[in-house]
C-alpha cells in the first residue's frame, strides 16, 4: 500500500493534480473537467499498452481540455499508443495525431497526418461528403432511420 500511495502521489505530481483529490472517493462531486483528469490518472497508473478514448474532450471548457491534453501527452509515446476519437481540433493540438482517419457509415474512407484534421476542423465534413458520395448517402440514410418516430396529435 505504501508503495501505491507513493506512485499515486508522484503521478499526481506529475499530471499537477491536486493531491487532495485522493481523498475523495472515485468521481464522487468531480466536476466534469475533474473527473476526465481522473481518467487520465487512472491511465497513468494502469500503464495500458494501448487505450481507446472516445470524445475525451466532450464537456470540458477550454482550460479543462488544455490540462487534460496535457496530461494525456505526458502518458503517450513507445510505452502506450492511444487512438483519440474526437471531433474537435483543441485535444489535437497537445497530441498530434501521428494518422487521422475520417470515417463515414461505420467505414474509413480517407487516411492522413495530422494535416487532415485541421482540415476537416477549418472546413467540416461536407468536402469529405462530397468525395465519397456513396458512403454519406448510406450514412444519411442509417441517420434517418434511427431518428425517433413522434406521434401527431
Amino acid at each position: 500500500m505504501k508503495d501505491f500511495r507513493k506512485e499515486l502521489k508522484s503521478r499526481m505530481e506529475e499530471l499537477g493534480m491536486d493531491l487532495e483529490f485522493a481523498r475523495r472517493y472515485l468521481n464522487e462531486g468531480f466536476s466534469g473537467g475533474e473527473k476526465k483528469r481522473m481518467e487520465i490518472l487512472q491511465l497513468a497508473l494502469l500503464q495500458p499498452k494501448f487505450a481507446l478514448l472516445d470524445e475525451t474532450d466532450s464537456g470540458l471548457d477550454s482550460d479543462a481540455v488544455r490540462i487534460v491534453s496535457e496530461g494525456l501527452a505526458k502518458l503517450t509515446g513507445p510505452q502506450m499508443g492511444v487512438l483519440i476519437i474526437t471531433h474537435h481540433e483543441r485535444l489535437l493540438e497537445f497530441n498530434k495525431p501521428h494518422f487521422t482517419h475520417v470515417m463515414l457509415a461505420g467505414r474509413i474512407v480517407e487516411t492522413g497526418d495530422a494535416s487532415l484534421a485541421h482540415d476537416l476542423h477549418a472546413n467540416g465534413y461536407a468536402t469529405v461528403r462530397e468525395r465519397h458520395p456513396a458512403e454519406a448517402q448510406e450514412e444519411q440514410a442509417a441517420t434517418t432511420a434511427k431518428a425517433p418516430v413522434t406521434a401527431g396529435a
